[in-house]
């Protein structure tokens, strides 16, 4: 699977997750690690996540939020935060899609050659859909596809990406694990 594609299967996963939230629980509180907000909620955690997505197009074509950030202070959510978020969701997808990456993606954190800079993407998407499934009780896996993808782009980075602070430490994972909660050990996210 190519950087790219496993991108578009962890923000698709994610579109799956979110597409499902009851927008009653959008005031619900969520893990303080989660975000750096003081108190986050849910709408909150969506918001980080719409920001995200308006910036894929220009993250992929190698601009950075250093060069101005007109999002910076957008009500990217509205009145409908779900439906907002799905065009942003599609947007990113058909940016992606085009095929056109700069060499570098230019994030707040960093500067990455792109392949990396996919699995960085790909690593918040995928994992934040499993939270988010798993705290608000919505039925959701991870695809066979994304976790060969995270296997093969994520996981070989899981120790060094985990000293900076991406990932918990891994998990031993139970005698009789699948694919998925293999995956989700060894970055230290596996909620039994």
């Amino acid at each position: 699977m190519t950087p790219d594609e496993l991108f578009l299967h962890a923000d698709a996963a994610l579109r799956d997750v979110i597409d499902r939230i009851d927008p009653a629980d959008f005031s619900a509180p969520v893990p303080q690690e989660w975000s750096q907000l003081e108190s986050p909620t849910l709408r909150g955690i969506l918001g980080s996540h719409a920001y995200d997505e308006a910036w894929i197009p220009d993250v992929i074509a190698g601009r950075a939020a250093a060069d101005g950030d007109p999002l910076a202070d957008a009500d990217l959510l509205g009145d409908d935060p779900i439906a907002s978020y799905t065009a942003l969701n599609d947007a990113a997808g058909a940016a992606v899609r085009m095929g056109d990456f700069a060499e570098t993606f230019r994030f707040t954190y960093g500067d990455y050659p792109a392949a990396e800079g996919f699995a960085h993407l790909a690593t918040y998407r995928a994992f934040q859909a499993y939270s988010i499934a798993k705290h608000f009780g919505i039925p959701f896996h991870l695809s066979p596809e994304l976790i060969a993808g995270l296997n093969e782009h994520v996981v070989p980075n899981a120790d060094e990406w985990r000293q900076w602070g991406v990932f918990p430490p891994a998990i031993e994972p139970p005698a009789d694990a699948d694919e998925e909660t293999r995956l989700l050990c060894a970055v230290g996210y596996w909620v039994p």
